[in-house]
Protein backbone atom coordinates (compact mmCIF):
# COMPACT_ATOMS: atom_id res chain seq x y z
CA UNK A 1 0.00 0.00 0.00
CA UNK A 2 1.24 3.49 -0.87
CA UNK A 3 2.66 5.31 2.15
CA UNK A 4 2.92 2.19 4.25
CA UNK A 5 6.27 1.29 5.86
CA UNK A 6 7.83 -1.68 4.12
CA UNK A 7 9.69 -4.33 6.10
CA UNK A 8 11.86 -7.24 5.11
CA UNK A 9 10.20 -10.37 6.30
CA UNK A 10 13.50 -12.24 6.02
CA UNK A 11 15.30 -9.94 8.49
CA UNK A 12 15.88 -11.46 11.91
CA UNK A 13 13.93 -9.97 14.75
CA UNK A 14 15.71 -7.46 16.97
CA UNK A 15 17.66 -9.26 19.73
CA UNK A 16 16.35 -8.75 23.19
CA UNK A 17 18.16 -6.18 25.40
CA UNK A 18 20.87 -7.73 27.54
CA UNK A 19 22.88 -6.25 30.47
CA UNK A 20 26.45 -5.03 29.72
CA UNK A 21 29.14 -7.47 30.66
CA UNK A 22 31.76 -6.02 33.05
CA UNK A 23 35.11 -7.57 33.90
CA UNK A 24 36.39 -6.87 37.39
CA UNK A 25 40.22 -6.96 37.72
CA UNK A 26 41.83 -7.74 41.00
CA UNK A 27 43.18 -4.68 42.88
CA UNK A 28 47.01 -4.56 43.21
CA UNK A 29 48.42 -5.56 46.54
CA UNK A 30 49.85 -2.56 48.49
CA UNK A 31 53.17 -4.34 48.84
CA UNK A 32 53.47 -4.72 45.10
CA UNK A 33 52.79 -1.00 44.59
CA UNK A 34 55.48 -0.03 47.09
CA UNK A 35 57.95 -2.45 45.50
CA UNK A 36 57.27 -1.01 42.02
CA UNK A 37 57.67 2.56 43.31
CA UNK A 38 60.97 1.67 44.99
CA UNK A 39 62.23 0.04 41.80
CA UNK A 40 61.32 3.13 39.74
CA UNK A 41 63.08 5.35 42.30
CA UNK A 42 66.25 3.22 42.12
CA UNK A 43 66.21 3.26 38.34
CA UNK A 44 65.76 7.04 38.36
CA UNK A 45 68.71 7.51 40.69
CA UNK A 46 70.93 5.26 38.57
CA UNK A 47 69.96 7.19 35.44
CA UNK A 48 70.72 10.51 37.15
CA UNK A 49 74.09 9.21 38.37
CA UNK A 50 74.90 7.99 34.85
CA UNK A 51 74.07 11.42 33.42
CA UNK A 52 76.29 13.14 36.00
CA UNK A 53 79.17 10.80 35.18
CA UNK A 54 78.74 11.46 31.47
CA UNK A 55 78.81 15.22 32.07
CA UNK A 56 81.80 15.04 34.42
CA UNK A 57 83.83 12.50 32.45
CA UNK A 58 85.68 15.05 30.25
CA UNK A 59 86.83 16.96 33.36
CA UNK A 60 87.87 13.76 35.11
CA UNK A 61 89.65 12.46 32.03
CA UNK A 62 91.63 15.65 31.44
CA UNK A 63 92.76 15.87 35.08
CA UNK A 64 93.59 12.15 35.12
CA UNK A 65 95.66 12.59 31.97
CA UNK A 66 97.50 15.61 33.34
CA UNK A 67 98.08 14.43 36.90
CA UNK A 68 98.39 10.65 36.56
CA UNK A 69 99.27 9.47 33.05
CA UNK A 70 102.32 11.68 32.65
CA UNK A 71 105.29 10.44 30.59
CA UNK A 72 108.44 10.11 32.65
CA UNK A 73 110.23 12.57 30.37
CA UNK A 74 107.75 15.32 31.18
CA UNK A 75 108.36 17.51 34.19
CA UNK A 76 106.24 20.32 35.50
CA UNK A 77 107.98 23.60 36.10
CA UNK A 78 105.18 24.76 38.36
CA UNK A 79 104.43 22.98 41.63
CA UNK A 80 101.11 21.12 41.64
CA UNK A 81 99.01 21.76 44.75
CA UNK A 82 97.66 18.66 46.48
CA UNK A 83 95.05 18.86 47.79
CA UNK A 84 93.72 21.72 45.73
CA UNK A 85 92.07 24.61 47.56
CA UNK A 86 88.65 25.85 46.53
CA UNK A 87 87.89 29.54 46.00
CA UNK A 88 86.38 31.18 49.12
CA UNK A 89 82.77 32.37 48.94
CA UNK A 90 83.54 36.03 49.68
CA UNK A 91 83.34 39.44 48.04
CA UNK A 92 86.37 41.50 47.06
CA UNK A 93 86.41 45.16 46.01
CA UNK A 94 87.53 46.61 42.71
CA UNK A 95 89.61 49.79 42.50
CA UNK A 96 86.43 51.86 42.51
CA UNK A 97 85.37 50.30 45.83
CA UNK A 98 82.54 48.21 44.37
CA UNK A 99 81.83 44.74 45.75
CA UNK A 100 82.76 41.90 43.39
CA UNK A 101 81.91 38.28 44.30
CA UNK A 102 85.15 36.34 44.03
CA UNK A 103 83.24 33.45 42.47
CA UNK A 104 82.47 35.69 39.47
CA UNK A 105 86.02 34.82 38.36
CA UNK A 106 85.09 31.16 37.90
CA UNK A 107 84.75 29.79 34.37
CA UNK A 108 88.22 30.83 33.20
CA UNK A 109 91.77 29.75 33.96
CA UNK A 110 93.31 32.41 36.18
CA UNK A 111 96.93 33.54 36.38
CA UNK A 112 97.15 35.29 39.73
CA UNK A 113 99.56 37.81 41.21
CA UNK A 114 99.30 38.78 44.90
CA UNK A 115 100.89 41.85 46.47
CA UNK A 116 100.51 45.19 48.17
CA UNK A 117 98.95 48.01 46.18
CA UNK A 118 102.33 49.76 46.37
CA UNK A 119 103.59 47.08 43.93
CA UNK A 120 107.35 47.27 44.29
CA UNK A 121 109.92 45.68 41.96
CA UNK A 122 108.97 42.01 42.42
CA UNK A 123 105.27 42.81 41.97
CA UNK A 124 105.95 44.81 38.81
CA UNK A 125 108.02 41.97 37.35
CA UNK A 126 105.26 39.48 38.13
CA UNK A 127 102.69 41.73 36.45
CA UNK A 128 104.95 41.91 33.40
CA UNK A 129 105.44 38.13 33.18
CA UNK A 130 101.75 37.58 33.92
CA UNK A 131 100.83 39.73 30.91
CA UNK A 132 103.46 38.16 28.66
CA UNK A 133 102.54 34.58 29.58
CA UNK A 134 98.93 35.18 28.62
CA UNK A 135 99.86 36.83 25.33
CA UNK A 136 102.18 34.03 24.20
CA UNK A 137 99.30 31.55 24.47
CA UNK A 138 98.08 32.89 21.15
CA UNK A 139 94.53 31.95 20.26
CA UNK A 140 94.16 30.11 23.58
CA UNK A 141 94.76 33.29 25.60
CA UNK A 142 91.03 34.04 25.79
CA UNK A 143 90.68 31.02 28.07
CA UNK A 144 92.93 32.63 30.69
CA UNK A 145 92.38 35.81 32.72
CA UNK A 146 94.93 37.88 34.64
CA UNK A 147 94.09 38.59 38.27
CA UNK A 148 95.93 40.87 40.68
CA UNK A 149 94.85 40.43 44.30
CA UNK A 150 95.78 43.53 46.30
CA UNK A 151 96.03 42.58 49.98
CA UNK A 152 96.11 46.05 51.56
CA UNK A 153 94.67 49.53 51.11
CA UNK A 154 97.74 51.09 49.50
CA UNK A 155 96.81 53.06 46.36
CA UNK A 156 97.71 51.58 42.99
CA UNK A 157 100.06 53.86 41.05
CA UNK A 158 98.47 55.57 38.05
CA UNK A 159 101.41 54.51 35.92
CA UNK A 160 100.48 50.83 36.34
CA UNK A 161 96.90 51.19 35.14
CA UNK A 162 97.54 51.06 31.36
CA UNK A 163 99.30 47.69 31.75
CA UNK A 164 96.34 46.41 33.78
CA UNK A 165 93.88 46.82 30.92
CA UNK A 166 91.65 43.71 30.74
CA UNK A 167 93.05 42.42 34.07
CA UNK A 168 90.95 41.90 37.21
CA UNK A 169 92.38 44.02 40.02
CA UNK A 170 90.65 43.22 43.32
CA UNK A 171 91.33 44.09 46.94
CA UNK A 172 91.02 41.16 49.32
CA UNK A 173 92.41 40.93 52.84
CA UNK A 174 95.54 38.86 53.23
CA UNK A 175 94.03 36.41 55.73
CA UNK A 176 91.32 35.43 53.24
CA UNK A 177 93.81 35.11 50.41
CA UNK A 178 96.11 32.82 52.41
CA UNK A 179 93.21 30.47 53.20
CA UNK A 180 92.96 29.91 49.44
CA UNK A 181 96.41 30.64 47.95
CA UNK A 182 99.67 29.88 49.71
CA UNK A 183 103.37 30.38 48.91
CA UNK A 184 106.05 27.71 49.03
CA UNK A 185 107.79 27.13 52.34
CA UNK A 186 110.20 29.97 53.09
CA UNK A 187 108.53 32.29 50.55
CA UNK A 188 105.85 34.97 50.80
CA UNK A 189 102.71 35.49 48.74
CA UNK A 190 104.31 38.20 46.60
CA UNK A 191 107.07 35.85 45.36
CA UNK A 192 105.00 33.66 43.02
CA UNK A 193 102.55 33.61 40.16
CA UNK A 194 99.66 31.21 40.86
CA UNK A 195 97.30 29.21 38.65
CA UNK A 196 93.60 28.68 39.44
CA UNK A 197 91.45 26.35 37.34
CA UNK A 198 87.99 27.24 35.93
CA UNK A 199 86.28 25.62 38.93
CA UNK A 200 88.06 28.02 41.28
CA UNK A 201 90.67 25.58 42.59
CA UNK A 202 94.16 26.87 43.39
CA UNK A 203 96.13 24.08 41.72
CA UNK A 204 99.64 25.31 40.79
CA UNK A 205 102.27 27.88 41.73
CA UNK A 206 105.32 28.80 39.72
CA UNK A 207 108.73 29.10 41.39
CA UNK A 208 109.53 32.33 43.17
CA UNK A 209 111.27 35.23 41.46
CA UNK A 210 110.33 34.42 37.89
CA UNK A 211 112.74 35.42 35.14
CA UNK A 212 112.81 34.97 31.35
CA UNK A 213 114.13 31.39 31.49
CA UNK A 214 111.52 30.35 34.05
CA UNK A 215 108.78 32.13 32.11
CA UNK A 216 109.54 29.95 29.10
CA UNK A 217 109.10 26.82 31.21
CA UNK A 218 105.92 28.23 32.78
CA UNK A 219 104.53 28.79 29.29
CA UNK A 220 104.87 25.07 28.53
CA UNK A 221 102.98 24.21 31.73
CA UNK A 222 100.15 26.55 30.80
CA UNK A 223 99.96 25.16 27.27
CA UNK A 224 99.71 21.61 28.64
CA UNK A 225 96.98 22.63 31.09
CA UNK A 226 94.94 24.28 28.35
CA UNK A 227 95.40 21.34 26.01
CA UNK A 228 94.41 18.81 28.67
CA UNK A 229 91.22 20.78 29.44
CA UNK A 230 90.27 21.66 25.86
CA UNK A 231 87.46 19.06 25.73
CA UNK A 232 85.45 20.71 28.50
CA UNK A 233 86.74 24.28 28.95
CA UNK A 234 85.85 27.01 26.47
CA UNK A 235 86.71 30.71 26.39
CA UNK A 236 84.31 32.96 28.30
CA UNK A 237 82.19 32.44 31.38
Amino acid sequence: MSGSKLSNPAAPPNPPDAPLAMTVHAMPHPGEVLQADAQRTRMGRWKMLAMLLVCASPVIASYFTYYVIRPEARRNHGELIDPQKDMPQVSAKDLQGRDVPLTSLKGQWLLVNVSSGACEDRCQQNLYFQRQLREVLGREKDRMDRVWLVIDQAPVAEGLLPALHMAHVLRLDEATVTRWISPAQGQVLQDHLYVVDPMGNFMMRFPANMDVANASKAKRDLERLLKASSSWDQAGR
